[in-house]
């Protein structure tokens, strides 16, 4: 592989355009999405990790290089045309051949989420934004003074009857269960709001995913396996998991989600806090309550939920320490992307 980049390299050093067909023979070869670079990094995916570090520079030297002979190449055929100018007609106020855009960190990785759930069978569920109390709160076991409830937690956009804006997408799985019967087996992503003060670490909405299997015999077994799965996906095949107990009130039992951390293999460094393991969402059985509110029969069937925040898994799989990054809409950020 560093041949081939090497190669590329040469060859865009001595690259040339005349007109505006050979810069766009350019642009498709070494710039489009089915160019040279495309091709390149989906390859370094299968590059042993011991090279990564040192094939991932060379990567970004060869992409930096093509972005700038690019830019080059546009500059000195915009140059050749304005100096035909008196040949043929010429709107200067065109826009110039801009760099084809990305695809957004958040979208890659909600995108592959999906992806994962939806091999093991798992549908795609949207619901509201906006939101009633009862599927928000009171459908899934929150008590009548739960903080959450309260304006400091949650943006009600009106009080009695409370409207709000949804903290979570559960209420996407109380409306699927209200829709029918079981078996229900869907992950339900989504934007999700709360009233946080905005820091590195937290923001006032951000992106959700959760999932949901009902059926009969369902037991905590199938919710570790489900994850189990999803985490050596997403991660990588050298990945643990771990469940501690914990607390929800739409969950019994319920349990946070942990995996190894794949920075430091477990030995311990700033981004798993020097545990060895980094907190992904949280999951458990759901509360048979939550079933009973949507006319289901907790002794007949059961089931499991999980969640966890798109944002904290982007942060954590691309090494990212800010969370605002992903709103500001900064080309520095996505162009590493």
């Amino acid at each position: 592989m560093k041949e081939k980049i090497g190669t590329y390299i040469e060859a865009i050093d001595k690259a040339i355009a005349k007109n505006k067909e050979e810069l766009e023979q350019f642009r498709l070869r070494f710039i489009s999405r089915k160019g040279v670079l495309t091709e390149l990094f989906e390859e370094f995916k299968k590059v042993p990790n011991e090279q990564k570090r040192e094939i991932g520079g060379e990567l970004n030297v060869l992409k930096q290089k093509a972005q700038e002979k690019f830019q080059e190449l546009i500059d000195h055929v915009n140059g050749a045309s304005m100096s035909d100018a008196g040949a043929q007609d010429l709107d200067v106020t065109l826009p110039p051949i801009v760099e084809e855009g990305s695809v957004h960190p958040l979208s890659k990785v909600k995108n592959r989420i999906i992806q994962i759930f939806e091999r093991q069978g798992f549908s795609v569920k949207e619901g509201p934004e906006i939101e009633d109390d009862f599927h928000n709160f009171t459908a899934l076991n929150f008590p009548e003074n739960h903080p959450a409830r309260e304006m400091q937690d949650t943006y009600f956009i009106s009080k009695n009857p409370d409207v709000l804006l949804r903290t979570h997408t559960s209420n996407v799985q109380i409306r699927l269960m209200e829709q029918g019967k079981p078996p229900f087996r869907s992950i339900m992503p989504g934007r999700v709001f709360r009233n946080e003060a905005i820091s590195a670490r937290a923001h006032c909405f951000f992106n959700q995913v959760e999932g949901l299997y009902v059926d009969k015999d369902v037991s905590f077994k199938d919710l570790k396996q489900t994850l189990y799965h999803f985490a050596k996906e997403l991660f990588g095949e050298d990945t643990q998991i771990r469940f501690r107990p914990s607390f929800f009130p739409f969950t019994e039992p319920s349990a946070e989600i942990d995996i190894s951390c794949f920075i430091c293999k477990g030995d311990g460094c700033k981004i798993c806090k020097h545990t060895g393991w980094v907190e992904i969402g949280g999951s458990g059985m759901v509360d048979p309550n939550v079933l009973e509110s949507c006319g289901i029969d907790p002794k007949e069937y059961s089931g499991f939920a999980f969640g966890m925040g798109i944002e904290r898994i982007t942060m954590l799989k691309y090494q990212i320490d800010d969370i605002r990054l992903f709103s500001e809409n900064d080309l520095r950020f996505l162009k590493q992307f």
